[in-house]
């Protein structure tokens, strides 16, 4: 990672195969999420409910790494497993909470 997310950004960090990456919600990211995923409130809506699939967010992450540098989405995978659901949760709210509010402008 080049450098330190930026939570005002909605950006999170995930470490993947020893080194933290980053996690940028870009409106490309989003899009590429959602075509795989279906709708991103409804993704939020299953958040929320306790309904989000391992492999869903595996995905939000995949689509949100600022730089896969050879990464396999497995790795991704591995990572979350790794980490364990609570502490991945900590990323995930960051970006589902930049998809529900978006930047500010201020």
């Amino acid at each position: 990672m080049t450098r330190p997310a930026n939570p005002f950004r909605g950006e999170a960090t995930l470490v993947v195969a020893g080194s933290p990456r980053l996690l940028r919600p870009s409106f490309a990211a989003l899009v590429a999420a959602e075509e795989e995923l279906g709708p991103l409130f409804a993704l939020v809506e299953r958040a929320g409910a306790g309904q989000l699939r391992l492999g869903e967010m595996t995905a939000l992450f995949w689509h949100c790494l600022e730089s896969r540098d050879g990464l396999s989405r497995d790795a991704v995978g591995e990572a979350v497993m790794s980490a364990g659901l609570a502490a991945s949760s900590q990323p995930l709210r960051v970006l589902l909470g930049q998809i529900l509010q978006g930047e500010d402008s201020a």
